[in-house]
């Protein structure tokens, strides 16, 4: 069999290995379970593809989009390599071209999706098509706390158990977390040969930009750049139809690209992307996973990626031929509060929620790095070793003050209210505003009432957003998005350490204009938690979210916090079978726990009944063992106290009806004078 650096030459046309590529090309030729983690554009592809032409048998490549895997096959078939992938994306002939080479025991490189592996038929086919190793790209996948997380690659470790083959897994994001994942998933455990490459990317320029005006930033952007391949990422779809019409109009060759388009669209805007110089795709986060074209010039966000690892994944799709490329990211608070909302939405469990609420923490402290942002970013992934002299920061120093005076006041707000309350809030309080809420709390007598005027409320937002890029405070999924301390905080709040904040920052904020909020910060959090709990009602029983409580009706709920059943049966929407089959679920989100009563009472809910019936309890409690405390414990039952509180009876004959003569001797006087306050 021909030597590694000869198939290299011949099949790859290379004359030598990228940095890196040697060894774990090696290692996986030897049979070694690897995991390597490689910057993208480092040759990842080729650290599998190489040995599965050196190995007997066939290679199965686990790849998460369609479009990777097509690009990869064409590749490698146009090099004269048999590979194939089975997708729900081939024509017919494709197909079946894929098993005759399976069956003439030719193919070398089969790609499938993860979700394959889901069919029972699947595990068969491989047995039986000589399976001698297992390759799985984008291993990150496998996270359940990242960014990608395919519930499919949980399967793969079973898969490797299965066929009792080696497996060769590569990723180029995956911090220090997602690594022990990785290994815990796809390896049970037992360390892999591990090669960490570094993310470096040093030919990519980074770049940061406040939002003002995004339509005309990326605009001037791409102008700058114009007759260079690029792509835009926008958080809606709508907004890449919008944009690359505008784009189009500044004489740009663009086109949009999203998830709810037409499978035959997009294959045709991927093959154009492929095809085309100087094409630029405004695309939602569903485009460029599979996009391997060497020469994209520029990425552009117009809106806040999710994550670090989301960011960094993204902008890797530029410069992948090692030549200069650059990037531009923009952000704003309307973005930030989006992304919070995502994750409170979300029906992931309360310590998922507040790892994604750090993950975005660590991208904020990225947009609002103080210097170098390469060494921010690489730092995120355990890199120290950092030059850079390539990014907005370094070339244009941002302009710092020393803010540990207002952090401070910040951060005594919270320690006064003991963490329990929003930056909304809290802003209330450091500006000496009498809210309902400050007044009822008390807290207009806090000593940190009114210290903080020399801020604006948008100024003060954001310092709060600042403070969170340093990872100072993250909001508590379990208290609807109240602000806790990290350790960080506590050298600061102590006077034994110091802050800069970016003072572009804070006077940036006074310009901003309002957007109107569907509610107040304050209790947007909530909202979003009843959100996520409507959510899962509407999935478990198959119907539309807005049948088990419209959107005007949380909003109710998140303003006025009903307490108890009787409240929450005040909310506008709320009827009494609504009350009956979801209140005590969105009372527990709303208070902690549910309400707890005996179902007749329940049933009184919201009425004037159910007050008497609260009051006849009273009463009952007090005299249960009569009037001096000595008599044998009498009490009557739930369903009699309805009936009083229903029918209200006006004498001692109609209650001794209901009661009975004993239980209407001790109760009777009292309950009367419970029914005649009640009106």
């Amino acid at each position: 069999m021909a030597s590694a650096a000869t198939l290299l030459k011949d099949v790859f046309g290379f004359d030598d290995f990228r940095p890196g590529q040697e060894p774990i090309v090696q290692a996986v030729t030897a049979g070694e379970n690897t995991l390597a983690i490689m910057p993208t554009g480092g040759g990842k592809s080729l650290c599998f593809q190489l040995p599965a032409l050196m190995r007997e048998g066939v290679t199965v490549v686990i790849s998460p989009l369609i479009a990777l895997m097509r690009d990869q096959v064409r590749a490698l078939q146009a090099a004269g390599v048999s590979a194939g992938a089975l997708t729900s994306g081939n024509t017919p002939e494709e197909t079946d071209a894929v098993w005759d080479a399976l069956e003439r025991g030719e193919l070398k490189l089969l790609y499938i999706a993860p979700e394959r592996l889901a069919a029972g038929s699947s595990m068969g086919m491989l047995r039986r098509i000589g399976v001698s190793m297992i390759a799985v790209d984008e291993a990150h996948c496998v996270s359940q706390w990242g960014h990608d997380f395919r519930p499919d690659y949980l399967r793969i470790g079973e898969l490797r158990r299965a066929l009792d083959v080696p497996l060769a897994a590569f990723t180029a994001t995956a911090d220090a977390e997602t690594q022990a994942e990785i290994v815990q998933k796809l390896f049970d455990g037992v360390p892999p040969r591990a090669f960490l490459r570094g993310f470096d990317r040093p030919n990519i320029h980074l770049a940061f930009a406040a939002k003002n005006g995004p339509r005309a930033q990326i605009l001037s952007f791409a102008a700058a750049r114009k007759g260079q391949s690029g792509i835009v990422y926008c958080g809606t779809r709508a907004k890449t139809e919008t944009l690359a019409q505008g784009l189009r109009e500044a004489g740009h060759a663009a086109i949009h690209y999203h998830g709810g388009m037409d499978a035959d669209d997009r294959r045709i805007a991927e093959r154009r992307f492929q095809q085309e110089d100087g094409l630029i795709v405004v695309a939602t986060v569903a485009f460029g996973m599979g996009i391997d074209k060497p020469d994209i010039r520029w990425v552009a966000h117009a809106d806040l990626p999710k994550s670090i690892e989301a960011y960094y994944q993204e902008i890797g799709r530029a410069g992948r031929d090692g030549a200069p490329a650059e990037t531009l990211t923009l952000f704003g608070p309307e973005d930030i509060k989006l992304r919070r909302s995502q994750i409170d939405e979300g029906l992931a469990p309360s310590e998922r929620r507040m790892a994604d609420h750090a993950r975005l923490n660590a991208l904020l402290g990225l947009a609002e790095a103080l210097e170098c942002r390469r060494k921010t970013l690489l730092g995120y992934f355990g890199e120290t070793e950092v030059t850079c002299d390539h990014c907005d920061l370094c070339q244009t120093p941002a302009d710092v003050f020393d803010g540990t005076t207002a952090v401070r006041k910040a951060l005594s707000a919270m320690l006064r209210t003991d963490e329990w309350f929003g930056a909304g809030h809290l802003i209330d309080i450091l500006l000496g505003n009498e809210t309902d809420k400050v007044r009822q709390r008390g807290h207009t007598s806090l000593p940190t009432f009114g210290v903080g005027t020399e801020y604006t409320r948008r100024q003060w937002q954001a310092v709060f957003r600042q403070m969170m890029g340093h990872d100072l405070v993250r909001p508590d999924a379990d208290r609807h998005g109240a602000l806790r301390m990290t350790d960080a905080a506590l050298p600061i709040l102590r006077d034994e350490a110091k802050i800069n904040l970016r003072r572009d920052t804070i006077k940036s904020a006074v310009r901003r204009p309002a957007v109107k909020a569907m509610v107040s910060e304050e209790d947007a959090p909530l909202l979003s938690a009843l959100k996520a709990k409507r959510r899962g009602l509407a999935e478990a029983a198959k119907v539309p979210a807005y049948v088990i409580f419209p959107d005007r009706t949380l909003i109710d709920m998140a303003e006025k916090r009903p307490m108890n059943l009787d409240q929450m049966a005040q909310i506008g929407g709320v009827g009494a079978k609504k009350l009956h089959s979801f209140g005590d679920a969105f009372l527990e989100v709303i208070n902690g726990e549910a309400a707890a009563l005996h179902p007749l009472r329940r049933k009184l809910a919201g009425r004037a009944a159910g007050t008497v019936y609260d009051r006849l309890l009273e009463v009952q409690a007090d005299l249960a063992r009569g009037h001096d405390g000595t008599d044998k414990p009498l009490s009557c039952s739930a369903s009699q106290l309805a009936k009083v509180a229903q029918m209200r009876p006006d004498d001692d004959a109609a209650l001794e009806r209901l009661l009975g003569d004993r239980k209407a001797e001790r109760f009777g006087p009292a309950f009367l004078d419970v029914l005649r306050d009640a009106g």
